[in-house]
This record gives C-alpha cells, sequence and structure tokens, in this order.
C-alpha cells in the first residue's frame, strides 16, 4: 500500500516536470511568437530577379528603407546665405516672354479661349513657328498642312497649345554649354511634353475639373529639374533621369541645398509666376513622401494624377517606343510610386488603368516618341 502511494506521487511529480518542459506549454505564454513559413525552393531569389530594397515598418505599412530615409527639405529651412546664393544662380536664367506668363495667370489657367490664345501666340513669333511646326509634324499625319494659328489652335486643343507654348518657355530659358547638358536637357523637356500630353488625356477622360491647369502644373513641374541641371558643375554631374526621383532628390539636397520641386518654387517666384500655381506645383513631387491619409481627398487624387504623369513622362523620355500596357501601376515595386499607389485607390481613378491602356493614348505616345526621336 505504501510502495502503491510512493510510486503514484512519483508519477505525478514526473508528468508535472514533463508539462513543465513541454514546447506547448511555451506556446501558450501571453506574448506568443510569430511563426515564419519555411521558404520553398521555388521562392528562392534568382540572379535575374528584380532586387527590392529592404523595408521598415511604418503605421502597418512596409515603406521602402531608402523612401523611409527621406526626408524633403523645405525651403525656409535653408539657410539664409545659402538660399541668396542659390536664388542669386536662379536670376540669371532669362525670364520668359510677357505674353507667356500671362498665360499661366489665374485668369487664363481655365477660362481662357481660343481667341485670347491666338492673340498670344500671334504676338511671339517663335512660338506661332512652333505650335505649326507641331500641328503639321507626322505626329498627327495630317492631309493637308495648316496654315493659320486659329486651325491650329482649334485642332490642338487649348490644352495642347498651352503645354507647347509652356516647353517653348522652358527650352528658351534654359541654353546648354555642352552636348552633355543639351541631352540632359532634352530628355526633361521629352519627359515634360509626355507627362503634359498623358496629363490632358487622363484628366478629360475622368472629367475632372480645373484641366487646364492641371496640365500647366505638371509641365512646370520639370522647371526645378531643368533648373538643376543647368546649375550643376560639369565636373560633377548628379544622378540623371535614370536614378529614381529619391535618389536624385538627395543628390540635389546634398548639393543644393534643397531638391528640383523646391527649386523649381524659387525660379517661378522669381519670375512673378502666381503664388497659387507656384504653391501647387511645389507640391507634386510631395507625393513621394506623403500618405493619401494626411490630405483632403479631391486634391489627393488631382496631385497623384499629376504626380503619375510626371513619372510615366519620366520613364517614356528615356524608352524607345513603349508600350504603355506594359505599365502595371498595382504591381509596380519602385520605391518613387509606394505612396503614390494608395492615392490611386481614390474611388474616381478606379478606371485610370483602362485609359492609360487604351488604344488612342498609346497611339498617341507612340507616336509622339517618333516625332521626338527625329527631332533630335
Amino acid at each position: 500500500m505504501i510502495l502503491s502511494s510512493i510510486i503514484l506521487v512519483l508519477a505525478a511529480m514526473a508528468a508535472i516536470y514533463h508539462l513543465r518542459k513541454s514546447p506547448v506549454n511555451k506556446a501558450s505564454s501571453n506574448s506568443p511568437a510569430p511563426s515564419v513559413p519555411r521558404r520553398r525552393a521555388s521562392d528562392q531569389p534568382s540572379s535575374k530577379a528584380l532586387v527590392l530594397t529592404p523595408a521598415v515598418a511604418t503605421d502597418s505599412l512596409l515603406v521602402p528603407a531608402q523612401l523611409a530615409a527621406l526626408r524633403l527639405i523645405d525651403r525656409d529651412e535653408l539657410a539664409a546665405e545659402r538660399r541668396q546664393a542659390l536664388v542669386a544662380d536662379l536670376v540669371r536664367v532669362p525670364r520668359p516672354p510677357l505674353s507667356l506668363q500671362k498665360l499661366i495667370s489665374p485668369e487664363l489657367l481655365d477660362d481662357a479661349n481660343s481667341h485670347e490664345i491666338c492673340d498670344l501666340i500671334i504676338g511671339e513669333a517663335l512660338i506661332a513657328a512652333r505650335v505649326l511646326a507641331r500641328v503639321n509634324s507626322p505626329f498627327y499625319g495630317l492631309r493637308s498642312p495648316v496654315v493659320s494659328i486659329g486651325q491650329a489652335v482649334t485642332f490642338l486643343g487649348l490644352n495642347g497649345v498651352r503645354s507647347i507654348c509652356l516647353q517653348y518657355m522652358m527650352d528658351e530659358s534654359f541654353k546648354a554649354s555642352s552636348p552633355e547638358r543639351k541631352q540632359a536637357f532634352n530628355i526633361v523637356l521629352a519627359a515634360s511634353g509626355f507627362a503634359g500630353e498623358l496629363c490632358a488625356s487622363l484628366a478629360g477622360r475622368l472629367d475632372l475639373a480645373d484641366q487646364g491647369s492641371l496640365v500647366t502644373q505638371v509641365v512646370l513641374s520639370f522647371l526645378g529639374h531643368l533648373a538643376t541641371t543647368s546649375l550643376m558643375p560639369s565636373d560633377s554631374m548628379l544622378p540623371t533621369r535614370e536614378h529614381g526621383l529619391i535618389e536624385r532628390t538627395n543628390a540635389e539636397q546634398a548639393h543644393f541645398g534643397l531638391g528640383a520641386a523646391e527649386i523649381g518654387g524659387l525660379l517661378m517666384e522669381e519670375w512673378n509666376l502666381p503664388a497659387s500655381l507656384v504653391a501647387e506645383v511645389r507640391e507634386i513631387d510631395r507625393i513621394l513622401v506623403t500618405p493619401p491619409d494626411t490630405m483632403e481627398s479631391n486634391r489627393s487624387m488631382r496631385l497623384a494624377l499629376c504626380y503619375l504623369c510626371a513619372r510615366l513622362g519620366e520613364r517614356l523620355a528615356l524608352s524607345s517606343p513603349h508600350d504603355l500596357t506594359a505599365m502595371d501601376l498595382d504591381n509596380d515595386s519602385s520605391a518613387d510610386l509606394f505612396y503614390l499607389r494608395r492615392h490611386l485607390n481614390a474611388p474616381r481613378l478606379a478606371r485610370l488603368t483602362e485609359f492609360l491602356h487604351s488604344a488612342e493614348l498609346r497611339k498617341s505616345i507612340h507616336q509622339m516618341q517618333l516625332a521626338i526621336r527625329t527631332r533630335d
């Protein structure tokens, strides 16, 4: 009897000891360790696979490390002496003709009619020649030439003509001192042209208000990129369009103290462009670092469209004839588009990819690429 009791006690003690050492007991603790699934052989990265940037957790999102580390410097943060020196360099950039400044005045941004636009263009012979050259180029394939500005404006549309005039303004303001710098200018100008074309088409299909303002803003967002290309020393070239916006912005802030968007804002202020326009243009590239839930939805939608057109414009300027259907925004892992993809979730932008892949827009972009290559 005693022996049986001793055996039972020993068995109970052994059971308690076993439970304390059991991994099942550890798994029931208050702070469970997350399980990590084993990686299958098919998940292993191949030598040809796209290498993604490491990511860090921020607000429940996996923000790419290079984006999380970026802080955009506002012009008001720049030391007074450095800012004055930068403005002094920008002052040397020729101002656009008064007629072009009037073209982007608040009263003409959205309410201009074809007669007013024609009067402005006729007053600038070089602009008139460029508009006529554009409408009669192989880009449009007209059977008979267009010989009047009125016909050109009717055919191209107000936003198309506005984009051409703005590109002319930027082209005339920046003169290259070397073939390398000229090539860099041409790429930025081509990108602004593609961006304007994309914005005009997509804004129209999405039935957005103030389409003239959007086209103007997206084209002018390249002004700062032209300025940084102009100001950089020949012996220390900054990252080119082939590099992403994050890398370029880091290099610009290290070299100039500000990124291209802020430098463009300073230049537009020196040209006495409307303050409201300057503010909107400065905000476009800030979509790079701005979560959509930090701004009003309509503003988020409009700035996101401009930012998308600007980034796609850069890609198109660097590529051979590019099929827009190859641009899959939902699966694009570029850090430059990280927050943009969330801005594009707006209900009014639900058909954006469909419009972007439309045969009409693809044909227009393809013809534009051919025209640019022929010109170059």
